[in-house]
Protein backbone atom coordinates (compact mmCIF):
# COMPACT_ATOMS: atom_id res chain seq x y z
CA UNK A 1 0.00 0.00 0.00
CA UNK A 2 1.72 3.56 -1.03
CA UNK A 3 1.54 6.42 1.75
CA UNK A 4 -0.55 8.24 -0.84
CA UNK A 5 -3.22 5.88 -1.17
CA UNK A 6 -3.13 5.62 2.89
CA UNK A 7 -3.25 9.43 3.16
CA UNK A 8 -6.62 9.84 1.03
CA UNK A 9 -7.72 6.85 2.73
CA UNK A 10 -6.96 8.99 5.95
CA UNK A 11 -8.32 11.97 3.90
CA UNK A 12 -11.78 10.51 3.16
CA UNK A 13 -11.85 9.37 6.66
CA UNK A 14 -11.53 12.71 8.40
CA UNK A 15 -13.92 13.94 5.82
CA UNK A 16 -16.89 11.36 6.84
CA UNK A 17 -15.80 12.45 10.29
CA UNK A 18 -15.76 15.61 9.34
CA UNK A 19 -19.44 15.43 8.41
CA UNK A 20 -20.52 13.54 11.37
CA UNK A 21 -18.87 16.47 13.88
CA UNK A 22 -21.26 18.75 12.28
CA UNK A 23 -23.98 17.19 13.21
CA UNK A 24 -22.47 16.72 16.56
CA UNK A 25 -22.25 20.60 16.89
CA UNK A 26 -25.09 21.42 17.05
CA UNK A 27 -26.01 18.96 20.09
CA UNK A 28 -22.96 18.88 22.35
CA UNK A 29 -20.75 21.73 24.25
CA UNK A 30 -17.42 23.24 23.24
CA UNK A 31 -15.91 21.36 26.05
CA UNK A 32 -17.47 17.94 24.60
CA UNK A 33 -16.15 18.44 21.02
CA UNK A 34 -12.57 19.06 22.08
CA UNK A 35 -12.18 16.04 23.66
CA UNK A 36 -13.60 13.88 20.54
CA UNK A 37 -11.78 16.07 18.56
CA UNK A 38 -8.27 15.01 20.75
CA UNK A 39 -9.87 11.30 20.91
CA UNK A 40 -10.11 11.34 16.84
CA UNK A 41 -6.62 12.68 16.64
CA UNK A 42 -5.41 9.76 18.51
CA UNK A 43 -7.62 7.31 16.04
CA UNK A 44 -5.74 9.11 13.24
CA UNK A 45 -2.48 8.71 14.68
CA UNK A 46 -2.79 4.97 15.25
CA UNK A 47 -3.91 4.83 11.81
CA UNK A 48 -0.87 6.60 10.27
CA UNK A 49 1.51 4.34 12.76
CA UNK A 50 0.06 1.06 11.42
CA UNK A 51 0.03 2.19 7.85
CA UNK A 52 3.71 2.88 8.38
CA UNK A 53 4.71 -0.39 10.02
CA UNK A 54 2.78 -2.50 7.29
CA UNK A 55 4.83 -1.14 4.40
CA UNK A 56 6.77 -4.61 3.47
CA UNK A 57 9.17 -3.10 0.73
CA UNK A 58 12.24 -1.27 0.76
CA UNK A 59 14.89 -0.25 -1.76
CA UNK A 60 18.96 -0.79 -1.69
CA UNK A 61 20.34 2.17 -2.43
CA UNK A 62 23.89 1.69 -4.19
CA UNK A 63 26.21 4.65 -5.21
CA UNK A 64 28.85 3.19 -7.60
CA UNK A 65 28.27 5.60 -10.41
CA UNK A 66 29.83 8.91 -11.85
CA UNK A 67 26.30 10.59 -12.50
CA UNK A 68 24.04 10.31 -9.54
CA UNK A 69 21.72 12.25 -7.79
CA UNK A 70 22.51 14.22 -4.54
CA UNK A 71 22.21 12.24 -1.28
CA UNK A 72 19.63 14.77 -0.57
CA UNK A 73 17.62 14.25 -3.94
CA UNK A 74 17.85 10.87 -3.71
CA UNK A 75 16.49 10.81 0.12
CA UNK A 76 13.90 13.16 -1.56
CA UNK A 77 13.01 10.82 -4.13
CA UNK A 78 12.46 7.84 -1.12
CA UNK A 79 9.73 9.97 0.38
CA UNK A 80 8.20 11.22 -2.78
CA UNK A 81 7.36 7.80 -3.99
CA UNK A 82 6.25 6.39 -0.52
CA UNK A 83 9.49 4.38 -0.13
CA UNK A 84 9.88 3.52 3.49
CA UNK A 85 12.89 1.74 3.32
CA UNK A 86 16.15 1.91 2.46
CA UNK A 87 19.25 -0.16 2.37
CA UNK A 88 22.62 1.03 2.10
CA UNK A 89 26.40 -0.39 1.84
CA UNK A 90 28.26 1.71 3.78
CA UNK A 91 28.31 4.15 6.65
CA UNK A 92 28.54 7.65 4.21
CA UNK A 93 28.28 10.24 6.58
CA UNK A 94 26.62 12.46 3.95
CA UNK A 95 23.74 9.59 3.27
CA UNK A 96 23.11 9.74 7.20
CA UNK A 97 22.90 13.16 7.18
CA UNK A 98 19.91 13.26 4.40
CA UNK A 99 17.99 10.62 5.87
CA UNK A 100 18.11 12.85 9.10
CA UNK A 101 14.25 13.23 9.90
CA UNK A 102 13.11 11.39 7.10
CA UNK A 103 11.42 8.69 8.90
CA UNK A 104 13.02 6.50 6.28
CA UNK A 105 13.83 2.27 8.09
CA UNK A 106 17.18 1.67 7.26
CA UNK A 107 19.66 -1.15 7.00
CA UNK A 108 23.45 -0.20 7.67
CA UNK A 109 25.94 -1.58 6.00
CA UNK A 110 29.48 -2.86 6.92
CA UNK A 111 31.77 -3.49 4.03
CA UNK A 112 33.36 -6.45 3.66
CA UNK A 113 36.43 -4.73 3.67
CA UNK A 114 36.07 -3.54 7.17
CA UNK A 115 35.07 -7.08 8.89
CA UNK A 116 38.97 -7.72 9.77
CA UNK A 117 39.20 -4.59 11.78
CA UNK A 118 35.89 -4.75 13.82
CA UNK A 119 37.22 -8.27 15.04
CA UNK A 120 38.85 -5.61 17.44
CA UNK A 121 35.95 -4.78 19.95
CA UNK A 122 37.80 -1.30 20.60
CA UNK A 123 36.87 -0.75 17.00
CA UNK A 124 33.60 -1.79 16.67
CA UNK A 125 32.71 0.71 19.38
CA UNK A 126 34.22 3.51 17.70
CA UNK A 127 32.78 2.64 14.18
CA UNK A 128 29.30 2.30 16.33
CA UNK A 129 30.11 6.19 18.18
CA UNK A 130 31.16 7.29 14.66
CA UNK A 131 28.09 6.15 12.39
CA UNK A 132 25.32 4.89 14.24
CA UNK A 133 24.61 7.05 17.86
CA UNK A 134 25.50 10.72 16.62
CA UNK A 135 22.39 9.50 14.09
CA UNK A 136 20.27 7.35 16.01
CA UNK A 137 17.36 10.21 17.79
CA UNK A 138 16.63 10.95 13.61
CA UNK A 139 17.66 8.30 11.28
CA UNK A 140 15.52 5.15 11.99
CA UNK A 141 18.20 2.49 12.01
CA UNK A 142 16.83 -1.18 11.86
CA UNK A 143 19.75 -3.41 10.91
CA UNK A 144 22.69 -3.75 10.92
CA UNK A 145 24.43 -5.70 7.92
CA UNK A 146 27.68 -6.65 8.89
CA UNK A 147 29.09 -8.61 5.53
CA UNK A 148 27.12 -8.28 2.34
CA UNK A 149 27.63 -12.39 0.50
CA UNK A 150 30.49 -13.30 2.41
CA UNK A 151 31.41 -17.05 1.40
CA UNK A 152 33.34 -19.32 3.75
CA UNK A 153 36.33 -19.33 1.53
CA UNK A 154 36.60 -15.79 1.22
CA UNK A 155 39.50 -13.94 3.43
CA UNK A 156 36.99 -12.14 5.55
CA UNK A 157 34.89 -15.11 6.61
CA UNK A 158 36.34 -16.00 10.08
CA UNK A 159 35.48 -12.32 10.55
CA UNK A 160 31.93 -11.93 10.45
CA UNK A 161 30.86 -13.33 13.40
CA UNK A 162 33.31 -11.61 16.15
CA UNK A 163 32.26 -8.21 13.92
CA UNK A 164 28.48 -9.22 14.30
CA UNK A 165 29.28 -10.07 17.88
CA UNK A 166 31.21 -6.54 18.41
CA UNK A 167 28.78 -4.40 16.96
CA UNK A 168 26.20 -6.17 19.09
CA UNK A 169 28.28 -5.57 22.23
CA UNK A 170 28.56 -1.81 20.87
CA UNK A 171 25.10 -1.34 20.19
CA UNK A 172 24.17 -2.57 23.67
CA UNK A 173 26.22 -0.45 25.15
CA UNK A 174 24.64 2.34 23.29
CA UNK A 175 21.36 1.11 24.68
CA UNK A 176 20.17 0.10 21.17
CA UNK A 177 19.98 -2.56 21.32
CA UNK A 178 16.10 -2.61 21.14
CA UNK A 179 15.37 -0.82 18.38
CA UNK A 180 18.66 -1.91 16.27
CA UNK A 181 19.06 -5.82 15.05
CA UNK A 182 22.53 -7.06 14.05
CA UNK A 183 22.46 -9.75 11.20
CA UNK A 184 24.52 -10.23 8.17
CA UNK A 185 23.42 -11.30 4.36
CA UNK A 186 24.58 -14.55 2.61
CA UNK A 187 23.34 -15.49 -1.13
CA UNK A 188 21.70 -18.59 -1.89
CA UNK A 189 24.64 -20.23 -3.38
CA UNK A 190 24.91 -21.55 0.53
CA UNK A 191 21.72 -23.55 0.31
CA UNK A 192 22.08 -26.58 -1.37
CA UNK A 193 19.14 -29.50 -2.54
CA UNK A 194 17.04 -26.20 -2.86
CA UNK A 195 14.42 -28.19 -5.00
CA UNK A 196 12.23 -29.17 -3.41
CA UNK A 197 12.10 -26.45 -1.28
CA UNK A 198 11.59 -28.73 2.01
CA UNK A 199 15.26 -30.21 1.02
CA UNK A 200 16.86 -26.94 1.25
CA UNK A 201 19.99 -27.02 3.32
CA UNK A 202 23.77 -25.49 3.66
CA UNK A 203 25.74 -27.20 2.03
CA UNK A 204 28.99 -28.67 3.81
CA UNK A 205 31.18 -26.01 2.83
CA UNK A 206 28.96 -23.30 4.48
CA UNK A 207 27.64 -25.37 7.48
CA UNK A 208 31.00 -24.76 9.67
CA UNK A 209 30.83 -21.08 8.65
CA UNK A 210 27.30 -20.42 8.99
CA UNK A 211 26.00 -22.33 12.14
CA UNK A 212 27.76 -20.54 14.96
CA UNK A 213 26.35 -17.04 13.14
CA UNK A 214 22.68 -18.71 12.69
CA UNK A 215 23.12 -19.42 16.46
CA UNK A 216 23.94 -16.38 17.66
CA UNK A 217 21.63 -14.28 15.65
CA UNK A 218 18.75 -16.57 16.96
CA UNK A 219 19.94 -15.86 20.77
CA UNK A 220 19.52 -12.27 19.96
CA UNK A 221 16.41 -12.25 18.27
CA UNK A 222 17.70 -11.27 15.02
CA UNK A 223 16.65 -11.96 11.45
CA UNK A 224 18.85 -13.66 8.66
CA UNK A 225 19.46 -11.22 5.72
CA UNK A 226 18.89 -13.06 1.96
CA UNK A 227 19.38 -11.72 -1.38
CA UNK A 228 17.19 -13.61 -3.55
CA UNK A 229 18.04 -13.63 -7.43
CA UNK A 230 15.08 -15.72 -9.72
CA UNK A 231 17.17 -13.48 -12.25
CA UNK A 232 20.17 -15.61 -12.08
CA UNK A 233 18.72 -19.13 -10.89
CA UNK A 234 16.64 -18.85 -14.36
CA UNK A 235 19.71 -17.85 -16.26
CA UNK A 236 21.76 -19.94 -15.01
CA UNK A 237 19.54 -23.23 -15.57
CA UNK A 238 17.11 -22.19 -18.15
CA UNK A 239 16.43 -26.01 -19.70
CA UNK A 240 14.91 -26.79 -16.28
CA UNK A 241 13.40 -23.37 -14.66
CA UNK A 242 10.88 -21.42 -17.19
CA UNK A 243 10.93 -17.58 -17.89
CA UNK A 244 7.15 -17.54 -16.29
CA UNK A 245 7.95 -19.37 -13.11
CA UNK A 246 10.83 -16.63 -12.51
CA UNK A 247 8.29 -13.40 -13.54
CA UNK A 248 5.72 -14.48 -11.24
CA UNK A 249 3.23 -15.34 -14.29
CA UNK A 250 3.22 -19.02 -14.54
CA UNK A 251 -0.68 -20.24 -14.24
CA UNK A 252 -1.07 -23.35 -11.52
CA UNK A 253 1.97 -25.01 -9.36
CA UNK A 254 4.41 -27.25 -9.82
CA UNK A 255 4.58 -30.31 -8.85
CA UNK A 256 6.12 -29.52 -5.36
CA UNK A 257 3.20 -27.09 -4.97
CA UNK A 258 5.05 -23.47 -5.95
CA UNK A 259 4.04 -21.03 -8.05
CA UNK A 260 6.95 -19.18 -8.15
CA UNK A 261 10.93 -19.00 -8.30
CA UNK A 262 11.47 -16.21 -5.72
CA UNK A 263 9.09 -18.48 -3.05
CA UNK A 264 10.55 -21.44 -3.91
CA UNK A 265 14.23 -19.61 -3.23
CA UNK A 266 13.11 -18.13 0.07
CA UNK A 267 11.45 -21.48 1.07
CA UNK A 268 14.80 -23.42 0.58
CA UNK A 269 16.41 -21.02 2.77
CA UNK A 270 13.84 -21.94 5.67
CA UNK A 271 14.53 -25.44 5.32
CA UNK A 272 18.29 -24.83 6.11
CA UNK A 273 17.61 -22.81 9.10
CA UNK A 274 15.19 -25.57 10.25
CA UNK A 275 17.73 -28.14 9.56
CA UNK A 276 20.40 -26.06 11.83
CA UNK A 277 18.02 -25.44 14.64
CA UNK A 278 16.46 -21.52 13.72
CA UNK A 279 13.00 -22.75 13.20
CA UNK A 280 11.68 -19.62 14.11
CA UNK A 281 13.84 -17.21 12.72
CA UNK A 282 12.89 -14.63 10.23
CA UNK A 283 14.53 -13.93 6.92
CA UNK A 284 14.67 -10.18 5.62
CA UNK A 285 14.77 -10.03 1.57
CA UNK A 286 17.94 -7.72 1.82
CA UNK A 287 17.96 -7.62 -2.12
CA UNK A 288 16.39 -8.68 -4.96
CA UNK A 289 15.78 -7.44 -8.11
CA UNK A 290 16.16 -8.29 -12.47
CA UNK A 291 18.38 -6.54 -14.71
CA UNK A 292 16.74 -4.69 -17.76
CA UNK A 293 20.10 -5.11 -20.08
CA UNK A 294 22.96 -6.49 -20.42
CA UNK A 295 22.60 -10.48 -20.35
CA UNK A 296 19.55 -13.12 -20.86
CA UNK A 297 16.64 -12.18 -20.61
CA UNK A 298 17.40 -8.76 -19.34
CA UNK A 299 14.91 -6.37 -21.13
CA UNK A 300 12.60 -3.64 -19.56
CA UNK A 301 9.36 -5.38 -20.21
CA UNK A 302 10.99 -8.64 -18.39
CA UNK A 303 12.12 -6.42 -15.19
CA UNK A 304 9.03 -4.29 -14.87
CA UNK A 305 7.47 -7.54 -15.08
CA UNK A 306 9.52 -8.90 -12.20
CA UNK A 307 9.30 -5.90 -9.93
CA UNK A 308 5.58 -5.23 -10.40
CA UNK A 309 4.88 -8.72 -9.41
CA UNK A 310 7.07 -9.00 -6.72
CA UNK A 311 5.95 -5.77 -5.33
CA UNK A 312 2.47 -7.39 -4.86
CA UNK A 313 3.42 -10.76 -3.76
CA UNK A 314 5.43 -10.02 -0.56
CA UNK A 315 1.81 -8.70 0.62
CA UNK A 316 1.59 -12.45 1.39
CA UNK A 317 3.83 -14.96 2.13
CA UNK A 318 5.21 -18.56 1.08
CA UNK A 319 3.96 -21.79 0.89
CA UNK A 320 6.36 -22.69 4.15
CA UNK A 321 5.57 -18.96 5.80
CA UNK A 322 2.30 -18.40 4.76
CA UNK A 323 2.01 -15.28 7.00
CA UNK A 324 3.13 -12.00 5.49
CA UNK A 325 4.34 -9.60 4.49
CA UNK A 326 7.71 -10.35 3.76
CA UNK A 327 9.74 -7.43 4.54
CA UNK A 328 12.02 -7.03 1.06
CA UNK A 329 14.32 -4.80 -0.49
CA UNK A 330 14.51 -4.30 -4.65
CA UNK A 331 17.87 -3.95 -5.89
CA UNK A 332 18.42 -0.91 -6.46
CA UNK A 333 17.77 2.37 -7.01
CA UNK A 334 19.64 2.99 -9.59
CA UNK A 335 21.66 1.80 -12.71
CA UNK A 336 25.18 2.16 -11.24
CA UNK A 337 27.70 3.07 -14.18
CA UNK A 338 30.87 2.52 -12.79
CA UNK A 339 30.02 -1.35 -10.61
CA UNK A 340 32.39 -4.21 -11.67
CA UNK A 341 31.26 -7.32 -12.56
CA UNK A 342 29.17 -8.53 -15.69
CA UNK A 343 27.09 -6.05 -17.90
CA UNK A 344 24.00 -7.09 -16.03
CA UNK A 345 25.13 -5.58 -12.84
CA UNK A 346 25.09 -2.33 -14.13
CA UNK A 347 21.60 -2.68 -15.17
CA UNK A 348 19.36 -3.03 -12.05
CA UNK A 349 18.02 0.04 -11.41
CA UNK A 350 13.86 0.94 -10.91
CA UNK A 351 15.19 5.17 -11.29
CA UNK A 352 17.55 6.52 -14.34
CA UNK A 353 19.78 8.92 -13.16
CA UNK A 354 18.06 12.26 -13.61
CA UNK A 355 15.63 10.41 -11.36
CA UNK A 356 12.72 9.66 -13.83
CA UNK A 357 11.32 6.26 -13.53
CA UNK A 358 12.44 3.41 -15.43
CA UNK A 359 9.07 1.35 -14.57
CA UNK A 360 5.83 2.26 -13.61
CA UNK A 361 5.51 1.07 -10.15
CA UNK A 362 3.82 1.90 -7.19
CA UNK A 363 5.95 1.14 -3.62
CA UNK A 364 3.85 -0.65 -0.66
Amino acid sequence: MSSQSNRVRLFNLQLSIGFCFEDLAMRTSCSTRNVAILLLLGVFSSIELQFTGAQSIGVCYGSDGNNLPSKQDVVNLYKSNGIGKMRIYNPDEATLQALRGSNIEVILGVPNDSLQSLTDAGAATDWVNKYVKPYSSDVKFKYIAVGNEVHPGDAGASAVLPAIQNIQSAISAANLQGQIKVSTAIDSSLIQNSYPPNNGAFNDAASGYIKPIISYLSNNGAPLLANIYPYFSYTGNPQSITLNYALFTQQGTNDAGYQNLFDALLDSVYAALEKVGASNMQIVVSESGWPSAGGDAATVDNAATYYKNLINHVKGGTPKRPNGPIETYLFAMFDENLKPGAETERHFGLFNPDKSPKYQLTFN
